[in-house]
């Protein structure tokens, strides 16, 4: 019990003297705010006094006061450090006063001059400067930009020019190339090398199945600008020693394929090439002998024409590597292939792929870059700098970029005009009859068919956002396009459908729609069955059993007329694989719709009897035995029931002909010797010919109607003989 009165005695000490260090170091004002406290703030030495008449009563309560004594300190604390804020908004402390009292009128003033600072901050001068700015809102800015050598229009500028380029070349391939060169013309891409260099890089390794369309793209730069095309050789030959260093197979692998198809578009030496195979099969690993035999299949025809001896190393090089087998049994087998590839002359790798042979020899620019030299990527341009003469560099392209387009429009022009002399000629015609009536008219005739692919592509969207045919039909018509394109508008949707996987209904109720509706569509559906009969070996097997499957569905529901029946001629002549694989599932479908009773009926129809001619043949035996075989082998022999009896019949008809003409030939030869000597020989080389007529007639089993049509001419002749006598 002392004991805890001593400890209590020896703790309110402690109080009291940590109370009196706070009374002396705290300021008037914070005793002034103490003194206006709460009553129980203040009365806290009474409860000290009644903690300490409880410990004499017998409690010890020694933690609890500590915890509240702790408690209370830290309340004053928060107290004091609010009531302090107070004040200091009110009235600013005498430490912070100035000397001056209009010094404290100036802080207000401040605050919206640092507000405007904040607020005339430009987004493009920030490091965020590369975010998405709306094409509207970005034209407004440039609008609102009065100096156009300013920082912030040449950002912009900047801004606009990187993604055009991107843009462009992500979407070039083999059709469009020509068009995308054209307007990355019409960009700088003087100013924008770097960027224009790191684009084709980015893509090419994104999708290296393209390259070759790359490859001819840098060719046509290089040959104009001889320059950006050295810039996007030098980073990819440091690609290519990065990825060798670090053992980066599919870096290697791309930038080797794009160096074979630069050397192999004369962008790139040789030289290069060899140094390159070279490095890689002079320590030979799994992954570098890959690297090396992806790398040759891709130039190995080009380096065969220019470089034998070259390529013969290579060889030996890697006969020694497989005699060695060190490395896998795969990439053995795969130099095995690379032999085979070599001995078959490259045949599926050619120089450069038909349509991308686009750069005249005479312009071609060829750059000598050994493998190992050190070489600038000059990284800095893919970086926004500003331009001191931006407007007068501006100016200098703009007239390098004149006098490129210029030239290749002439160019075109010229051959345009190479064979069409009689164009020319009336095209001067119509010239001098427009000046003779006084009106200066210039024909520009779109030979690019922009228009055509921008129809087609509107078409193709309009099929795939549709729900049912219903709803595409209504939405193609509301499009009104012009009469002309009727037949473009039936072959996008064949095409549509014959590039799906397998063949869905929804064009065939689409076309069956558009005939129902105009007898124009199904002239033109009409014309597009037989061009794709008579073409029909151009198509994949996939492609052709969906367009088989839609013209059987034309036909069963009546929208297309079945004479279209008429181009079709069986014979073991006039078919190929690919026909006769046609007309197989195109009766099939329709045996499946309508049932094999109903087809035959409609094969049988008199009125429908001379456009199945050729379907059925009935002139020549053998014809009509090829048929026959044809329609059994496919599961429709029940087709065929008319055919067999005619070619049943056919011998009974020739032996009933024979006794005919051999009654006629006795006649002839009596009316011959009664004749004169001039008219014996006249009649002699007749009955010659007749007999001769008749033999082979007698030997060759030939048609019943040639019998008929040879006995009635033998009956007319005997006639006139009598009629003579």
């Amino acid at each position: 019990m002392k004991s805890s009165v001593a400890h209590m005695k020896s703790s309110g000490h402690n109080r009291r003297e940590t109370h009196s260090s706070y009374r002396r170091s705290s300021s008037p004002e914070d005793r002034y705010t103490e003194q206006e406290r709460s009553p129980r703030d203040r009365g806290y030495s009474d409860y000290s006094r009644s903690d300490y008449e409880r410990s004499r009563r017998g409690y010890s309560y020694d933690d609890s006061m500590e915890s509240r004594s702790r408690d209370r300190e830290k309340r004053r604390e928060r107290e004091r450090e609010a009531d302090h804020r107070k004040r200091s908004r009110k009235s600013p402390s005498p430490d912070r006063r100035s000397p001056a009292r209009g010094g404290g009128q100036s802080s207000p003033q401040e605050e919206p001059t640092w507000k405007k600072k904040k607020d005339e901050l430009d987004p493009l001068l920030t490091r965020t400067g590369g975010a998405y700015i709306p094409p509207a809102k970005l034209r407004m800015m440039q609008e609102q930009i009065t100096d156009k050598s300013s920082l912030a229009y040449q950002r912009m500028s900047w801004e606009a020019l990187k993604k055009s380029i991107n843009g462009l070349i992500n979407k070039v391939n083999i059709s469009n190339i020509s068009i995308i060169i054209q307007e990355l013309l019409q960009e700088n891409i003087v100013r924008g090398r770097g960027l224009l260099s790191r684009s084709v890089l980015q893509a090419q390794s994104a999708s290296p199945i393209f390259t070759h369309v790359y490859a001819a793209l840098v060719a046509i730069i290089n040959s104009k600008f001889p320059q950006i095309g050295e810039l996007i050789l030098k980073r990819l030959i440091l690609n290519f020693r990065k990825g060798y260093r670090r053992n980066d197979k599919q870096l290697c692998l791309t930038a080797s394929k794009f160096v074979a198809h630069l050397i192999n578009q004369n962008v790139a030496h040789e030289v290069l090439c060899l140094e390159m195979l070279t490095l890689l099969l002079e320590r030979p690993t799994d992954d570098s002998v890959e690297v090396a035999i992806g790398f040759l299949k891709e130039c190995g025809l080009k380096l065969t024409q220019v470089s034998p001896r070259g390529i013969n190393a290579i060889f030996e090089r890697l006969r020694n590597i497989l005699h060695e087998s060190e490395i896998d049994k795969r990439v053995q087998y795969m130099i095995e292939v690379m032999f085979a590839v070599r001995k078959d002359g490259f045949k599926d790798h050619p120089v450069i792929l038909e349509g991308l042979d686009l750069v005249e020899e005479d312009d071609q620019f060829t750059h000598m870059l050994p493998l190992e030299d050190d070489y600038n990527p000059e990284d800095v341009l893919n970086v926004f700098k500003m331009d001191p003469n931006f407007m007068e560099n501006e100016e200098k392209y703009k007239a390098i970029k004149k006098e490129i387009l210029d030239e290749g429009d002439s160019d075109s022009n010229t051959d345009q005009g190479a064979g069409s002399s009689e164009d020319e000629e009336e095209e001067e015609e119509e010239e001098e009859g427009e000046d003779e009536e006084g009106g200066q008219k210039v024909t520009i005739h779109d030979k690019t068919e922009i228009n055509l692919v921008s129809f087609r592509r509107t078409i193709y969207l309009a099929i795939q956002s549709s729900l049912d045919f219903e709803e595409c039909a209504h939405k193609l018509l509301k499009m009104e396009f012009a009469e002309s394109q009727t037949k473009e508008l039936c072959n996008m949707i064949l095409d549509c459908c014959a590039q799906q996987r397998t063949y869905e209904k929804f064009f065939g109720l689409l076309a069956g729609r558009f005939c129902m509706l105009k007898k124009e569509y199904m002239e033109s559906f009409e014309s597009i069955f037989k061009e794709q009969y008579d073409t029909i070996h151009r198509l994949e097997t996939n492609k052709l059993r969906n367009v088989a499957k839609m013209f059987a569905h034309l036909l069963y529901t009546d929208s297309l007329p079945w004479s279209v029946l008429e181009c079709i001629k069986l014979s073991e002549e006039t078919t190929t694989s690919s026909s006769r694989i046609f007309v197989k599932i195109f009766f099939q479908e329709l045996c499946e719709y309508m049932g094999l009773p109903k087809l035959n009926a409609r094969l049988k129809d008199e009125t429908l009897q001379p456009f199945f001619e050729g379907l059925l043949p009935r002139d020549n035996p053998r014809n009509t035995r090829f048929a026959i075989n044809f329609f059994t082998s496919i599961g429709l022999g029940g087709l065929t029931d008319e055919l067999r009896e005619h070619l049943k019949n056919t011998p009974k008809v020739i032996v009933a002909q024979k006794p005919e003409a051999e009654q006629k030939k006795p006649a002839l030869t009596s009316s011959s010797s009664e004749s004169s000597s001039a008219s014996d020989s006249s009649d002699s080389d007749s009955d010659s010919s007749e007999s001769s007529s008749e033999s082979s007639s007698e030997a060759s089993d030939s048609s019943s109607s040639s019998s008929t049509q040879s006995s009635t001419s033998v009956s007319e002749n005997t006639r006139r003989l009598r009629a003579c006598q």
